[in-house]
């Protein structure tokens, strides 16, 4: 059996490699990892997904493997990633099911999994449903103890509670345009918004079950950008699939990207005296102009790997409120246990009203370097880590480059492929870096 979870959980082509019988078995072997078995406890499953067709032939599968481990499941319909991760702390679950392929086309589908409190599963974890997937199903309970199944009628109420609660400033004259992406925020997020005190101007917010980040959404902001210069919006917010995320345009249209956004609000939890330790959290790919940024405010960056998980890791293990990623995913671990697109546009609206000041001037606080990303083919990964000429080169680049550039090699972890990314002065510059740099992995 091949490794079966990726950076964020059971990812496929639905009915092709995501099969109702495989998300079933994860379900199940979900359930007698996460919860011991005894008499004395019924453990309870929260499941939610997003829009698209196949969730709703997934989410059958996933229910009948969660009861048929003796689980009970509360079915919260379609709803955002992070609504999902709330919710199982909110109802004391042992356990989250999320179908979803956040921003992934319609075809895709996928099981996310969440333990108790909302929390991300490590990796050891996730190994260990792997090898209860391959070995099958030891216990099936029977009468009584087969799982039952109810429908939570109270979801957006106590999911839209827990944002407005947590939301620094009320919005009132602002307005917003939204795109939902036809996702799973297409309902969730204008009513929060509205009940936030902002004026909301929502597009692609209705989902038929096919047309889900069809050319819309946070990888898709041309529609946004139009929107908000035709309606003389303040500012744009775009979701993904499964609203975990989001990316923002200025009244300008100008894309704010989540190292510009991460700033924005890493700034206005310092100025309310909520940024633990004055450290932020961020990947290997954010801009360095976001660390010249940082330093530049005096607040420390503490760089993980690329993956909303390890951001979380890092957050949890030094016990900080904020971190992030350029793809706009931010997690505010005060209230969330996980990157939230709604609570993220709060708190960057938020922070325009307290301020009065427009987005572009606060994203203008970071000042992006150009950046090249080249894929290079390689035969294989290790002995281009392994490589002195390699090695070789990097210390070359990184030299010319100074303070005021970077070079960054991370290899695929699912293709032949190392990434070679040189931030520089200028775009030229950069892609004649990177491409030097290209030269000698793809040698090796």
């Amino acid at each position: 059996m091949g490794s079966l979870f990726g950076t964020d959980g059971v990812r496929g082509l639905a009915n092709g490699d995501l099969t109702p019988e495989l998300a079933l078995a994860v379900a199940a072997a979900a359930v007698r990892v996460l919860v011991a078995h005894d008499a004395s406890h019924r453990p309870v499953a929260v499941v939610g997904r997003d829009p698209r067709a196949s969730g709703e032939m997934l989410e059958a599968a996933v229910v009948a493997g969660l009861t048929s481990a003796g689980a009970d499941v509360l079915l919260v319909g379609v709803a955002p990633t992070p609504a999902v991760a709330f919710l199982t702390g909110s109802y004391g679950a042992d356990l989250g099911v999320v179908l979803s392929a956040s921003h992934n086309p319609m075809p895709d589908n996928g099981v996310k999994l969440f333990a108790a409190g909302g929390h991300k599963l490590p990796d050891d974890i996730e190994a260990e449903i792997e090898a209860a997937v391959a070995a099958g199903a030891p216990f099936r309970p029977t009468g009584a103890r087969v799982g039952r199944v109810r429908v939570a009628d109270d979801v957006v109420e106590r999911y839209g509670a827990h944002l407005l609660g947590a939301q620094p400033t009320r919005l009132d004259g602002l307005h917003v345009v939204v795109d939902c992406a036809h996702g799973a925020a297409s309902h969730v997020a204008p009513e929060i918004y509205r009940g936030a005190g902002a004026q909301v101007t929502p597009i692609a917010a209705r989902p038929d079950g096919l047309n889900i980040n069809d050319g819309v959404g946070s990888t898709h902001l041309d529609g946004l950008v139009t929107a908000v210069r035709e309606t003389g919006a303040h500012l744009g917010i775009a979701h993904d699939g499964d609203a975990d995320r989001c990316l923002a345009v200025d009244a300008t249209g100008a894309v704010v990207d989540g190292d510009q956004l991460l700033a924005v609000c890493a700034l206005a939890l310092r100025d309310r005296g909520s940024l633990r330790d004055d450290t932020v959290v961020a990947t290997v790919m954010s801009n360095l102009g976001f660390h010249h940024a940082m330093r530049g405010a005096g607040i420390e960056v503490i760089t993980t790997a690329v993956g909303d998980r390890y951001v979380l890791e890092a957050l949890r293990a030094k016990e900080l409120s904020l971190g992030g990623e350029q793809s706009g995913h931010l997690v505010f671990s005060d209230a969330a246990t996980t990157g939230d697109g709604l609570l993220t546009a709060l708190h960057v609206m938020a922070r325009m009203v307290s301020t009065g000041t427009p987005l572009a001037e606060l994203a203008a606080v970071v000042q992006r370097l150009p950046q090249t990303l080249v894929n290079v083919r390689v035969g294989d990964r290790a002995a281009v880590a392994d490589s002195r000429e390699v090695a070789a080169a990097v210390a070359a680049a990184e030299s010319e480059l100074g303070d005021a550039g970077r070079v960054l090699l991370r290899p695929s972890g699912t293709e032949p492929l190392v990434r070679v990314m040189v931030e520089a002065a200028t775009q030229d510059y950069a892609d004649e870096v990177a491409r030097r740099l290209a030269g000698v992995v793809g040698a090796v």
